[in-house]
């Protein structure tokens, strides 16, 4: 299903075409094509180190692509002036891998910031969506906490009411679970769900959290090496013949991306160490 409607260009709410990024001589992305279809969650996974994080950033236009384009919502992101791009970027909302929270402030006014710095609403107007927004992530009685009274799941499902607090079209999160317990995961991942049906969102995943993402993903990119490696849905991905693919979601320690670095032989390594022990003595 996803498929088909990858075809039809309204469908889809963000396209990366050819993107090339490097950062000195590593390079990060080679070539790489993703289609983000609105209305869906689709993850974006891949070991640790291949990019995931730098792919937010280059939708988001934090970072610019070295050749290649980001189209979001039928706009470049990477040829925008910055008024235009702050514009677009209202309109996207963002779970920070440490939520991020303003330290001074308390729940109520981390949620609130936003909606105070970018609309004029009144006052009363503000307090109704700042509940309605941490009532959805079941944290309404949790308002006058700090920052520093909160759990980590807490803490991040306040950052995710923030997040949402000006009624985003596409939700991107960075590394959503990590960190967390398994009660926090269990709620975090099906509070993503359920505000991404509720809302009419466009989710975007980058995780290694493969069980987890998984369950709730319509749709999934494993990066490696800086190409896209494999892609579909759970069911595809789980019987596909990619020894990649299967590497990753499977866990397991060797196969194409390999336990051991580079490296000479290893008997020739040792043989090596010791005929220079036996120069040295002679």
């Amino acid at each position: 299903m996803i498929a088909d409607q990858m075809q039809n260009d309204n469908s889809i709410l963000v396209k990366v075409r050819g993107l090339r990024f490097a950062r000195g001589k590593r390079m990060i992305f080679d070539g790489v094509d993703l289609d983000i279809p609105r209305g869906k969650i689709t993850a974006i996974m891949g070991p640790s180190g291949t990019g995931k994080t730098t792919m937010l950033r280059l939708i988001g236009g934090q970072l610019r692509p070295q050749q290649g384009s980001v189209h979001v919502d039928g706009e470049q992101v990477d040829k925008l002036r910055h008024g235009d791009l702050y514009q677009l970027r209202k309109r996207m909302g963002m779970l920070f891998q440490n939520g991020a929270l303003l330290t001074d402030m308390n729940v109520f006014d981390n949620v609130a910031f936003p909606l105070r710095e970018h609309t004029h609403l009144s006052e009363d107007m503000i307090r109704d969506l700042v509940l309605i927004k941490l009532h959805a992530v079941g944290l309404r009685g949790a308002r006058e906490l700090m920052p520093s009274e909160l759990s980590g799941g807490m803490a991040r499902r306040v950052a995710l009411a923030r997040a949402i607090a000006l009624d985003p079209m596409m939700m991107m999160y960075d590394e959503p679970f990590t960190g967390q317990d398994p009660i926090s995961m269990g709620v975090l991942v099906r509070l993503i769900r359920k505000l991404n049906d509720a809302l009419g969102l466009t989710s975007i995943i980058v995780s290694h959290d493969i069980a987890e993402t998984s369950s709730i993903a319509d749709y999934i990119y494993l990066l490696s090496n800086g190409k896209v490696v494999g892609q579909g849905t759970t069911e595809e991905l789980n019987g596909s013949s990619s020894e990649w693919a299967q590497q990753f979601l499977k866990g397991l320690p060797d196969g194409p991306v390999p336990f051991h670095y580079q490296a000479e032989d290893y008997l020739d390594d040792l043989l090596a160490g010791a005929s220079n022990k036996q120069g040295e003595v002679a």
